[in-house]
């Protein structure tokens, strides 16, 4: 393990740190696409409601490694051969944050969903009868409160979205688990190498989780 360490630790801290930044990526534009599809799912038209379920089913009712495939590989193929344009290619940074961050969107849509459902629906009506529109007071009343409640469960997503980012070693993104692959490949120290990935993991996971609950603490006050 010491031997390890002193010759891949410094390729390691690097893959880790591409791990994630690729979580931040599609955890931020995972936020941007919650935050529409979630909103769509609570206004009282119809058509945006069945759109967002449609898109929350969908998405969540698809493997993470059949997406990252049809992504990266399904749509400039459909896109160069059967619409017969050009030029339309994918790195698998991009593949794997447009991959992580439509996944993680669904579930982030539920999140914010079930968080302004959370807010008594007296507060939509008392926004109403101050003469705010629907959009004004779901900005100025609702989420403001919806985000006490959702903030544990957003964190707990980045949590899951860092640990999904393993899979993406699948389209040779060069993250942790397939830079630890190589590492095998070149030493034969399976269980020394795995053990090393699964100690970091488990420190960037804790701290998240700390700083989770020291936020939720704070929102509390």
């Amino acid at each position: 393990m010491e031997t390890i360490l002193r010759s891949y630790g410094p390729l390691l801290l690097r893959a880790m740190g591409q791990t994630l930044l690729l979580a931040l990526y599609g955890l931020f534009f995972a936020c941007i696409i919650g935050l529409i599809v979630g909103l769509m799912s609570v206004v009282k038209s119809k058509v945006s409601r069945a759109i967002a379920a449609v898109f929350v089913n969908l998405i969540r009712g698809v493997p993470m490694i059949v997406l990252a495939y049809m992504i990266y590989f399904g749509v400039p193929y459909l896109w160069n051969n059967v619409l017969h344009k050009s030029g339309l290619t994918f790195t698998a940074l991009q593949a794997g944050s447009i991959c992580l961050a439509l996944n993680c969107g669904a579930y982030m849509a539920e999140i914010i969903r079930a968080g302004i459902e959370s807010v008594d629906v007296g507060q939509m009506e008392a926004g109403r009868s101050l003469g705010l529109p629907w959009w004004r007071t779901m900005q100025r009343v609702i989420l403001p409160q919806a985000i006490r409640t959702m903030i544990p469960s957003i964190i707990n997503q980045f949590i899951i979205t860092l640990k999904d980012t393993s899979i993406l070693s699948v389209i040779g993104f060069p993250e942790l688990v397939n830079t630890a692959k190589n590492v095998v490949s070149k030493t034969f120290m399976s269980f020394q190498t795995w053990a090393i990935v699964g100690v970091m993991y488990l420190i960037v996971i804790l701290l998240l989780q700390f700083a989770a609950k020291e936020l939720e603490r704070r929102l509390k006050r």
